[in-house]
């Protein structure tokens, strides 16, 4: 599909990182970008200031439900676009190999493990989360959190495994 994007067009992206991302990416002149810190709610207030504007919403098939009850909430016109659908990879080729840490970054990860692995057990693998909602997907499988991002001290993955290694090292 081609669109032509209007230069009038305005961008409200997740982070900094995105509109970074973005002002790489497209040609710059005259447009608008406003970002949040790291969350939608941190981004409803710039939109709140164009109110009268239409929004195209592009996600996931999977979308917390925050979002469209914030943008309602606010009286914001909004049309959702499903851009990619989450699908679990058929991983059963990876039967009999074992790791040291599982990372997950979304809830569905947590749906893909059991679905190729309906009788996985934790045992010794470390298992990383990074969010609540992740996190709240392993500990309801019945999984260990061993590693979780972000938090203060490590707001990305990396540092947190980092952080856990040296951790785990010196004992």
């Amino acid at each position: 599909m081609r669109f032509e994007v209007p230069t009038s067009m305005k961008y409200f992206c997740m982070s900094e990182a995105i509109a970074f991302y973005l002002q790489k990416y497209i040609t710059y002149r005259k447009r608008k970008i406003y970002y949040g810190k790291q969350r939608f709610v941190d981004l409803i207030g710039s939109i709140k200031k164009h109110k009268s504007e239409n929004f195209l919403l592009p996600s996931s098939d999977i979308l917390k439900p925050v979002i469209p009850q914030l943008l309602k909430d606010n009286g914001i016109n909004y049309t959702r676009v499903v851009l990619y659908k989450t699908v679990c990879s058929d991983l059963s080729d990876l039967e009999n190999v074992f790791y040291d840490i599982l990372v997950f970054f979304s809830p569905s990860g947590i749906k893909s493990l059991f679905q190729n692995f309906p009788n996985f057990e934790q045992n010794n693998t470390r298992i990383a989360a990074f969010g609540k909602t992740t996190y709240k997907a392993v500990t309801d499988a019945g999984l260990r959190v061993d590693i979780e991002a972000p938090t203060a001290k490590a707001p990305s993955m990396t540092m947190a495994i980092e952080q856990y290694i040296k951790k785990v090292n010196k004992k």
